[in-house]
């Protein structure tokens, strides 16, 4: 290892002093290093000029939108990311700030487990032409605007109609966010290192519309029909894009994959039970 970007959230509280300590550290190891603050706010009220090629691994100080925000940048390079969590919930930002220097120290001497995550890739047609493509870590949502009004979706899985959908919105996820937004949707918690598409309709107006898991080698393909409210994609809750009736989406999960280092099933599992307060029964 070589270079490290070290992505600090300024919103949290302490996340530069702690970057630079982390910069002197990776320093007295020889590893060339920048840092680089963000409000998170700004990912959704402009792009971020930040060119992730050329390190070997970055490290985020913030909570689950700061990895999500790096992940999507490292994961088409391969960048696996070290994310310590500053944040109030921390499901994905998995390394304790009072535990970073041991866990980042097992890293360096490839001593640490790397989880691959797969994720959710969207492109939007219009008039048979791509205006827009994201990839989500966590998940692809289609909303009507306002979130309360319904709109009219048309789903298909691999060209087999799955039937329209009046809804305020349909939830695309990937494992790692089906104990996100999908979740709170009622949608089911899908073990992280397996690839596939979670399906979660948002308030659908119809009581059989329930939840669907998709394998990894096909693709979901759902086209805005003429309904009375706007509509709109929100990639990982952080990048906004505004559709018009009859533009198709196609979602699939990429080849390439997310790596969080120091992301093991055990905290995955405990997690679930601090975070959610999932005890998976009674206790006699």
């Amino acid at each position: 290892m070589k270079k490290c970007l070290i992505i600090a959230n300024s919103f949290k509280e302490n996340a530069g002093l702690l970057g630079n300590e982390i910069s002197v550290f990776l320093k007295k190891e020889n590893i060339e290093n920048s840092l680089f603050l963000y409000d998170g706010k700004e990912v959704r009220s402009k792009i971020l000029d930040i060119d992730f090629s050329g390190y070997d691994f970055v490290v985020t100080l913030g909570g689950d939108g700061t990895v999500l925000f790096a992940c999507r940048g490292c994961s088409p390079l391969g960048i696996p990311v070290f994310p310590i969590n500053l944040g109030e919930f921390g499901f994905i930002a998995a390394v304790p700030k009072d535990n970073w220097k041991k866990e980042l120290e097992l890293f360096l001497r490839e001593k640490c487990y790397i989880s691959s995550r797969s994720l959710v890739q969207c492109e939007v047609l219009r008039n048979g032409k791509t205006v827009f493509r994201c990839c989500g870590m966590n998940d692809c949502v289609i909303s009507s605007c306002p979130s309360s009004h319904l709109v009219n979706l048309n789903v298909a899985y691999n060209h087999a109609l799955l039937g329209p959908f009046k809804t305020n919105g349909i939830i695309v996820s990937t494992p790692t966010g089906s104990t996100a937004y999908s979740a709170a949707a009622g949608g089911p918690i899908v073990e992280p290192e397996l690839s596939a598409l979670v399906l979660t309709p948002v308030s659908s107006f119809s009581l059989s519309a329930r939840p669907l898991v998709f394998g990894e080698k096909g693709e979901i393909v759902i086209t805005l029909m003429s309904s009375r409210s706007d509509a709109s994609l929100t990639c990982d809750g952080q990048i906004d894009f505004e559709l018009k009736e009859g533009d198709v989406l196609i979602l699939k999960i990429p080849e390439f994959r997310a790596r969080l280092i120091c992301s093991t099933q055990e905290k995955f599992f405990s997690a679930l039970q601090s975070k959610l307060n999932w005890s998976g029964g009674p206790r006699a």
